[in-house]
Formats: structure tokens, C-alpha cells, sequence
């Protein structure tokens, strides 16, 4: 195929957030195409993780009826206004399996009809000079897609949803000489009576280790810094509990172990065999050297911005893992380059969910809405809510109850209440943050007085304790507005002027219900009076 199409939409990519973007494009009628260089959607599922096991949580049974809380347990499933399709229709597997999750994307694209061309490979993107204005004034060029068969995609605006494609291979001597993640054999019996060494602190390297336990003679996890465990940070990057046999076997003594320091060289003998410089951390730095017989990098991937021309590629940021993004998840140096999926985890790195299925699906219906704000003249979607304390406080409250937005990107997607100069009230859900106040500033929301923001949170430093230890203190009442706040639970801000006013945290509940009149609803509904919210309209105002 050759030629010219021409688009206000090009989706680079069709794994989950490829596919969302596409969904919400279709639904909105826009001129739109996914392309996708693999089979089929979701083509990285065929290959990775390695071991073909998700850790994605697939929770079937919940004991509720409502779609919406459904999504809080189910991390897999796109979103979409019918319900469905549904990842936990698919499968029972609280850890399903990989290949059942390229299934549902198929399905999913198919039901609604997404757009997305298959085995269609971009292997350069540049970008006219000139164009027409855009939202904010500039006058900007096209972008040129060019695929391998010759088609150039002619495309207002991109969204690139590649994920991380490139292995980051780390700057000590020999690190070429070693096995990668993306390419060892899976087959623990080629490991047989073997001393291996794992370079990497994530889950894809344990997962390795795991996968050897039964066959390897030793095995060692080596990397730098002090590892760190989703159940006690609650970012599911972290170490899950699923990949951390390999800790016990360490612990217990069972010739594993966790190898705390920098690797320095990486030498291969004449007989195949490896010797490994590792510097501890741990004893003054001491530098040991240890034999191996496989060598294996588990350290990751980068973004791959080789595709770009140099005129539009986007600037990279964190060690140049991801594209540095506004808070509109936009290039920073390129307009109307956007970005969804795992690279926008650069927008909440290491804290919330960005990087992971269950948290950017709901960044891609954000991101879509900003698109059609700016470019399509389209409001955010908002509900009028009656200017009282009580039906403020009631709206929040029913909100916290059920969304899967904010409990999923805690601390990263905000509920907002925007008190109108004229009076008026208005409840905009799943506002971004950090797009918020700009977007206030610039009068998007319409002629906002003050305002109100939503938030899951955790509490300060609940990463820095362990929640199973009885003996630690409780957080006072009066610092946080509840029992204990260290763990989710919803946090209120007053804000003016991208100012904090005011904050009022709403007790954490065990079972995440924050219903009761006297516990949450009362003390809210107090907050609120005296700080005179949703208070008069301004002096003035007609």
C-alpha cells in the first residue's frame, strides 16, 4: 500500500491505551486511525512478561453489582460508557495469563469498532514547517507518519501509545556480554546446577529468579539501592508479593541471595563461564569479585524516540527513559505530540498508577477530554450540584463511595467542585491535578471563585512504615481528621488562586465506605460551613 491518508488523529500503537484512545476517538466521531506494527492489538501480550504470567489484579467476584466499583478490582479492563467487554469475563485467574489478555483487546476493538491497522510499521515521523494556527496561536505543521510499506499518515496531532520498547543496558564494562529479559530462555532446565546472577531490583527480575528457584544451584538479585515492596509503598511497581519467594529462599538460607551494590565489570572466562565485580553497599563499599555461569539483565526499557526526525523528536527526561510531558501529558518541546500508556508514568513517577493499566485508562479518557476542550470547543463534563453545604458534602461523599477513577490514580486524579463567581456550582469529575490550576487560571472551567479538589490519598510517610507492625503510633486525630490516615482515604482542599485555603481529611473506613452521618458526613458538611462553602456569589457578580 502507498499514498497519502490524511488525519486530525494518528494513534501509534495498539496495546490497552492505544486501543482506549481509539475507543473514546470513535466515540466522538473524530478522523482517527491506530496503527499497530504487530498482528494484532496488543502484540507486546505475546511475548512479555516473559514468563507469561500478569500481575495485574483480575478480581472476578467482588459481592457487588455496580460496574463502577467493579473496576476497582479489575486491572485490566478498558473502560468504555456499555460495560464491556470485560477482561474478568475472559478469565477467572486472579494472575491471568498473558495470552488471554491479547484475546481481549481483539474483542475489545472489535465490539466498538476501534480503527486500528494491523502489521503497519512507522519508521519515520517528520514534520512540516508551517500550517494552519492551533488552540494557543502557533502556526504549526502536519505531522508525516511514513510506514514501511511506503504510506505516509498525514496527521494534525499524534499520540504516541509505543510503550517502552528499548532494553536499557547499564554502563559497566561487559554488560554486552550478558543475557537480557527480552531474550533468556524460559526454560528453567537449561539452568540446571548453574550459579546465575539477575542484574535488576524489579519484578521482571525476580520473576526470573522465581522461574529458576527449582533448578538453579545459586542465584543471585544484584542492583543498587534499598529495595523497596509494593505492599508497603502501594506502588504496584514496586516488588509485588507474587514475584518475592525468592526473598524467603534468601533469608532462610537457601544459597539465594540479595546482593545490595553497583556491578563494576562483567568478564567472560575462556570456558564460558563469567566473573563479576560487585561493590557492596553494605560493607564500606568492599568490592567482591564472584563466579557465574549465566549472567542475566533484567534492568528495564527506555522510550524509543529514534523514530522521530530530529526536528520533532521529543525531549527525554529521568535518564532519558521517558518523553519529558506537560501537564497535559503534551511533548515539552513538540505541540500536539501527545502521549498515553506506561511512558506518562513520567507525570507521577514512582507514586500512583500512571505505568500500569489500571491507572492509564482512566489518564486516556483525561487526556481525551483536554483534546477535545482545546481543539473541539467541548466542556469538560460537569453536573450542576445545589449550593449548600449539605448537597456539596453529599456529592463528594457519593463520588468517594464509587468512582474507580480517583481510587485507582490516588493522589493524581482530582474531583473538583468549582464555586462560580455568579454563585453557580459545578462537580467536574477526574480532573488531572496538575492540569487543574492552569486550567482555572485560564478560564476553562469557566469564571471560578474558589475551588474544591477531590482526592484517594494515602497519608504522609505510609511508605515508611511497616502497616503490619501493631506497635506503631496512630496518626492523631487532629493532624489528619480521622483515626489513622496513613492509608487510603478521601482528602478535601480548598483552593484559591492555585492556593490552598484549607484541607480536611475524611476518616479511612476498612471497608472504603464512608457513609456514616457522625464519622464522615457531619464533620465534611462542617469543614465546609466554616470555610463558607459553597459560600456567596462575589461582589458584584451578576
Amino acid at each position: 500500500m502507498s499514498g497519502e491518508e490524511r488525519l486530525d488523529y494518528l494513534v501509534v500503537g495498539a496495546g490497552p491505551a492505544g486501543t482506549q484512545a481509539g475507543y473514546f476517538l470513535e466515540r466522538a466521531g473524530r478522523e482517527y486511525l491506530v496503527v499497530e506494527a504487530g498482528e494484532s492489538p496488543g502484540t507486546f501480550f505475546r511475548r512479555f512478561p516473559r514468563h507469561r504470567t500478569m500481575i495485574s489484579n483480575n478480581k472476578v467476584n467482588t459481592g457487588w453489582d455496580d460496574p463502577e466499583l467493579n473496576l476497582r478490582m479489575d486491572w485490566n479492563s478498558l473502560l468504555s460508557q456499555e460495560n464491556g467487554p470485560l477482561f474478568t469475563a475472559v478469565t477467572p485467574r486472579y494472575f491471568p495469563p498473558a495470552d488471554a489478555f491479547v484475546g481481549y483487546l481483539g474483542d475489545f476493538a472489535a465490539a466498538h469498532r476501534i480503527r486500528i491497522r494491523c502489521n503497519t510499521r512507522i519508521v519515520r515521523i517528520s514534520r512540516e514547517p508551517g500550517g494552519t494556527s492551533e488552540g494557543d496561536g502557533a502556526p504549526r505543521g502536519d505531522f508525516l507518519a511514513h510506514t514501511a510499506d511506503g504510506t505516509v499518515l498525514r496527521a494534525r496531532r499524534i499520540i504516541a501509545a509505543t510503550g517502552v520498547t528499548r532494553p536499557y543496558v547499564p554502563p559497566f564494562e561487559g554488560a554486552e556480554l550478558a543475557e537480557t529479559y527480552a531474550d533468556v530462555s524460559v526454560d528453567p532446565a537449561e539452568f540446571t546446577g548453574k550459579r546465575v546472577l539477575v542484574v535488576g531490583r524489579g519484578n521482571s527480575a525476580f520473576e526470573t529468579a522465581d522461574n529458576l528457584i527449582e533448578n538453579a544451584a545459586v542465584i543471585h538479585v544484584a542492583g543498587p539501592g534499598s529495595l523497596r515492596l509494593a505492599w508497603q509503598t502501594h506502588f504496584v511497581g514496586h516488588l509485588r508479593a507474587v514475584n518475592n519467594n525468592f526473598l524467603d529462599s534468601y533469608q532462610l538460607k537457601s544459597q539465594n541471595a540479595l546482593l545490595d551494590g553497583d556491578i563494576q565489570y562483567v568478564k567472560k572466562e575462556e570456558d564460558g563461564t563469567y566473573r563479576v565485580a560487585v561493590k557492596f553497599a553494605r560493607v564500606a563499599e568492599v568490592v567482591k569479585e564472584i563466579p557465574y555461569d549465566r549472567v542475566i539483565l533484567a534492568t528495564g526499557f527506555r522510550f524509543d524516540a529514534s523514530i522521530f526526525d530530529e526536528d520533532c523528536r521529543p525531549a527525554l527526561t529521568i535518564k532519558d527513559r521517558f518523553p519529558a510531558q506537560t501537564e497535559s501529558w503534551e511533548s515539552v518541546n513538540v505541540p500536539d505530540l501527545f502521549f498515553a500508556g506506561t511512558i506518562t508514568q513520567v507525570r507521577d513517577f514512582k507514586r500512583s498508577t500512571s505505568g500500569f493499566i489500571h491507572g492509564f485508562r482512566y489518564a486516556v479518557r483525561a487526556l481525551h477530554r483536554i483534546l477535545e476542550q482545546r481543539y473541539h470547543g467541548r466542556d469538560w463534563p460537569s453536573e450542576d450540584v445545589a449550593g449548600t453545604p449539605e448537597a456539596v458534602a453529599d456529592a463528594i461523599l457519593a463520588r468517594v463511595n464509587r468512582s474507580s477513577g480517583l481510587w485507582q490514580m490516588f493522589a493524581f486524579l482530582a474531583d473538583t467542585v468549582a464555586l462560580g463567581t455568579d454563585g453557580s456550582v459545578r462537580y467536574y469529575p477526574e480532573v488531572p491535578l496538575d492540569h487543574l490550576h492552569p486550567a482555572v487560571a485560564d478560564g476553562r472551567f469557566g469564571a471560578v471563585d474558589r475551588c474544591l479538589t477531590v482526592t484517594l490519598e494515602y497519608g504522609a510517610d505510609h511508605d515508611k512504615v511497616n502497616p503490619f507492625d501493631v506497635s506503631v503510633s496512630r496518626v492523631s486525630q487532629q493532624s489528619t481528621g480521622g483515626l489513622d490516615g496513613r492509608y487510603l482515604h478521601p482528602v478535601v482542599r480548598l483552593f484559591q488562586e492555585g492556593k490552598v485555603l484549607a484541607e480536611h481529611h475524611i476518616t479511612e473506613n476498612l471497608e472504603n465506605e464512608w457513609d456514616s452521618e457522625t464519622v464522615h458526613r457531619a464533620p465534611l458538611i462542617g469543614f465546609l460551613r466554616a470555610h463558607d462553602v459553597p459560600g456567596a456569589p462575589s461582589p458584584g457578580a451578576s
